[in-house]
């Protein structure tokens, strides 16, 4: 049976802005996906039984509740596909780092199992299963750095200049749940234009409550800050900090002291995913 390895990119937020909170107890927002150049790798196999295994086990991660297997599921469903598949998972991303880790597992999924199985759905069709498993993965599933809206699901693809990140991977996990529920988040912020942040750039409302409450993130912004601007991506916990040059990315990296620990990439406009589906 056939197979492929696809990779499945990380993600920036490059600010975000919470303006409102919704009826159906979600948050309006305003964002920049920025893709990047790293993240994990999904190994794909057809199978003809209709079973979908997964490997390798995540631990205090179910199966079922993996996003890789809940994607395929769902797919599967959606299209009444006799196929199956085997997925192997090669985990780079920290989870609950607000670099899309998941969300992007996901995507890869639905775009890999697409191809394999010969569903022939349409990216539109994807994005629409993919944004019934998360507010993020309809970016990744449409591969291109863009504008986001709503509950981050209106997208507008937006050419960004190809910075090079040092991105740092606190040690600890974020709840996105927990970020958005909190009573201290701030959700007022005004509502700004794709100009407005391309001139004067943005913040992150989530920032200064994850770094109350997890002082791994305090210090690593703290650290950071002495290169460049150091900013926190999603709910967090990863932080991030632009630079013109690879090597200037890369000789900040040099400096990281033990406890610290990241990598170096670079912003594309354009999936890394979609570059290797035939």
């Amino acid at each position: 049976m056939p197979s492929i390895t696809l990779p499945c990119p990380a993600k920036l937020n490059l600010f975000l802005h919470i303006t409102g909170k919704r009826t159906d107890g979600y948050h309006d927002l305003q964002t920049l996906f920025q893709l990047l150049t790293v993240g994990d790798e999904l190994r794909l196999s057809c199978r003809k039984d209709g079973q979908i295994h997964l490997s390798p086990e995540i631990p205090n991660l179910p199966t079922h509740c993996n996003l890789v297997y809940k994607a395929a599921k769902l797919l599967q469903c959606a299209t009444g596909s006799p196929l199956g598949a085997d997925l192997h998972l090669h985990k780079e991303l920290p989870m609950g780092g607000g670099i899309g880790g998941g969300s992007s597992n996901a995507a890869t999924t639905l775009l890999g199992l697409n191809h394999l199985w010969q569903c022939q759905l349409t990216i539109n069709q994807l994005a629409e299963l993919g944004r019934q498993l998360g507010a993020d993965v309809p970016v990744f599933v449409r591969g291109k750095t863009a504008w986001a809206e709503g509950v981050g699901e209106r997208l507008l693809p937006v050419q960004m200049p190809s910075l090079w990140y040092l991105v740092l991977a606190p040690d600890c996990h974020v709840s996105t749940a927990t970020i958005f529920s909190h009573k201290d988040l701030t959700r007022d912020t005004l509502a700004i234009t794709v100009a407005a942040f391309l001139e004067k750039g943005g913040k992150n409302d989530c920032q200064p409550l994850v770094e109350k409450m997890f002082p791994q993130v305090r210090d690593a912004v703290d650290w950071l800050d002495q290169y460049g601007l150091a900013q926190l991506t999603g709910t967090g916990a990863c932080v991030f900090a632009a630079f013109q040059t690879e090597q200037k990315a890369l000789d900040v990296y040099a400096k990281l002291p033990r406890h610290l620990h990241g990598f170096v990439a670079q912003g594309v406009n354009d999936s890394p995913l979609h570059q290797c589906l035939p």
